[in-house]
């Protein structure tokens, strides 16, 4: 069994993730609309360092199934669990904003990835 077949066995999470993260023109972020993916989510207390050397203190690493982009949001639950506007993630409470996305190749292999966000 390959690693992402693996990963996918063990994303039996759901998390909504809102993505594409653009500018707006006025100072904010526009997103993609949201879209249930699966995830695995494990609860962390780590310094985790951003691609443009920011330490923080990271709340979640999250094994997803899919390519992410950093400064999108993503939140552990479903559509149904969202009681505001789902189109607007800075509404949603536990609603999070990806700080770091890392894909990593596996040994001798050019098409298989581990894909980790933080939170």
């Amino acid at each position: 069994m390959g690693i992402e077949k693996f990963i996918k066995k063990i994303a039996v999470q759901t998390a909504v993730y809102w993505g594409n993260p653009t500018d707006d023109g006025y100072g904010g972020k526009t997103y993609d609309s949201p879209v249930e993916i699966s995830v695995r989510w494990e609860n962390t207390n780590e310094l985790i360092t951003t691609a443009d050397g920011e330490q923080y203190a990271c709340i979640a690493k999250i094994f997803v199934t899919q390519d992410v982009k950093v400064n999108a949001y993503i939140y552990l639950g479903d559509f149904d669990d969202i009681d505001s506007d789902e189109g607007n993630p800075k509404s949603v409470e536990g609603a999070y904003r990806i700080r770091r996305f890392d894909k990593i190749p596996m040994i001798k292999k050019t098409d298989e990835f581990v894909r980790l966000c933080y939170i």
